[in-house]
């Protein structure tokens, strides 16, 4: 089984944004020497404009996915509004920014008040995760296009213009610190949720948790964690490991990355990947593996930058290092991860 066979190819989806971005380049002119001017960040996991000479916004837009259908079958909504905060705060903070607030679109066959209330107690609940506000949103009823409901949004957040953080000073011999995720997240759903349904019903259980807890457990949010370790150390990368896995980290550098200490994958990843047939390459370049956030810093900040991590109840790992290597290379796998 592969994510592509499941219905989504992430090969046809970077053709079809390097098609956007090749006709949309030329918009970045535009604002040029006013507010709002683009700073170019091409690859990175947000975009930034200028405000004035000091500061810039940074900026996200994402959905919840596959997710939702996960929601429709358990009939459990109070949750994927908490995702779709991560999805998009998570990105923003890889620039460095602290994000400020969300607007969200909530797309509906038809106008639901209780799923709505229901949506909207996870949007709440993230939103005091993250530390950012929700300044509006639209409600739209469209019988004709959804068949049920579709969740969307976008973050900004505020980064000093020389503190940015895209890279650049990433150098042979980082390292990188791997954030363990809270499971599946919101990507690879599809995959996840074709292989697991093949066997299971979305109640049964695997070993402390049912399928349905599983794939709706909410995507984790790594905004306090990561906004400190900038504060206190020489943080050099941030990478949100979303679509694309471990791969993501190409995104930060023309260097690569040799990760040779990486947490055993949990649980539910090795059944997808027993029940489906699913290579080891597959499964790395789908899901997150149990680490959704990576944190690129000098050998003497690690142990600083994990205690942190420790502090805001998150687990966090040495993973691996940068080098001249070729993409992101994984300790006993013949297989090299690119974006």
């Amino acid at each position: 089984m592969t994510y592509s066979k499941a219905g989504v190819d992430i090969d046809l989806e970077n053709l079809a944004i390097k098609a956007i971005v090749s006709k949309l380049k030329e918009t970045t002119r535009i604002r040029k020497g006013k507010i709002g001017e683009s700073i170019p960040i091409e690859g990175h996991f947000a975009g930034l404009i200028k405000i004035n000479n000091t500061q810039a916004l940074a900026i996200s837009a994402d959905g919840v996915g596959s997710k939702i259908l996960v929601a429709q079958m358990l009939k459990k909504y109070d949750t994927i509004g908490i995702d779709l905060i991560a999805m998009n705060a998570n990105d923003v903070i890889c620039l460095g920014a602290e994000p400020l607030t969300l607007v969200d679109y909530l797309a509906m066959e038809r106008p639901e008040p209780e799923i709505a209330t229901e949506i909207a107690k996870g949007l709440a609940l993230g939103a005091k995760k993250a530390g950012i506000s929700i300044s509006g949103g639209e409600l739209a009823t469209l019988p004709e296009i959804i068949t049920g409901l579709d969740l969307g949004g976008f973050i900004i957040g505020l980064v000093e213009t020389d503190k940015v953080i895209n890279g650049e000073n990433i150098c042979p011999g980082d390292v990188v610190i791997g954030l363990e995720s809270s499971g599946i997240h919101s990507n690879g759903l599809t995959l996840a949720r074709k292989v697991l349904l093949s066997k299971y019903d979305i109640d049964d259980r695997l070993g402390d948790r049912t399928v349905g807890e599983e794939l709706l457990e909410p995507t984790k949010i790594y905004v306090k964690e990561v906004l400190e370790a900038i504060k206190i150390v020489n943080v050099k990368g941030l990478a949100n490991i979303t679509g694309g896995g471990l791969g993501n980290l190409t995104r930060l550098t023309k260097y690569g990355f040799f990760l040779d200490s990486l947490p055993q994958p949990p649980k539910v990843f090795r059944i997808i990947q027993k029940i489906g047939n699913v290579t080891d390459k597959e499964m790395y370049r789908t899901f997150n593996m149990g680490v959704g956030f990576c944190i690129v810093t000098s050998t003497d900040d690690v142990d600083e930058v994990i205690g942190i991590c420790e502090k805001y109840g998150t687990r966090a790992y040495k993973i691996g290092s940068v080098d001249e290597g070729p993409g992101v290379r994984i300790k006993g796998k013949d297989f090299i991860l690119k974006y």
